[in-house]
């Protein structure tokens, strides 16, 4: 009665898709295995889709050294207030600044023995040197005990896209 073969069932659509990802998945491993320089590999992979090199930003600046035992009185930084100008020009970077003791006895707040204090002003004051150049809304101050450094970092962060 029926004048057409039989057709073969089809194979099930997820086993050729999870193939086409395990080749795909093998491949890119291979790729980034066999390149010694990633840096190269990423803005070659980056000029090939036709867009430009991207910019090396640091995303870190440290006002390391810059304090005496016992003290949050900072000396000029020219090159951390440049560095800040040019980080906040995209609206959605946020500036971490993080104040440190070395965790010496010697490394307090003269007035109340607290090295929580002392590291505290030191964030506050290398916030202070920022204040011209990064709305205050855009900066985070956190303390900590880094054994063998006095100093305040500043770390950029992510907040994402602001809402008006």
């Amino acid at each position: 009665m029926n004048d057409f073969p039989e057709i073969a069932p089809p194979r099930a659509l997820w086993v050729v898709t999870l193939a086409d990802l395990a080749l795909l998945l093998v491949g890119f491993l291979l790729l980034i295995h066999t390149t010694g320089d990633r840096k190269a590999l990423a803005s070659g992979l980056r000029e090939s889709f036709g867009e430009a090199p991207a910019p090396a930003m640091p995303v870190l600046a440290t006002a390391t050294g810059a304090f005496a035992t016992g003290s949050a009185v900072l000396g000029a930084e020219p090159a951390l207030v440049a560095w800040a100008k040019d980080a906040v020009r995209d609206p959605r970077v946020t500036l971490a600044i993080t104040g440190a003791v070395d965790g010496s006895p010697s490394d307090v707040d003269p007035q109340t023995g607290s090295g929580a204090v002392l590291a505290a002003d030191r964030a506050r004051a290398v916030a202070a040197l920022l204040a011209d150049v990064t709305p205050a809304d855009r900066l985070t101050i956190t303390t900590t005990v880094a054994p063998g450094r006095r100093a305040a970092s500043v770390t950029l962060a992510f907040a994402g896209e602001r809402r008006p």
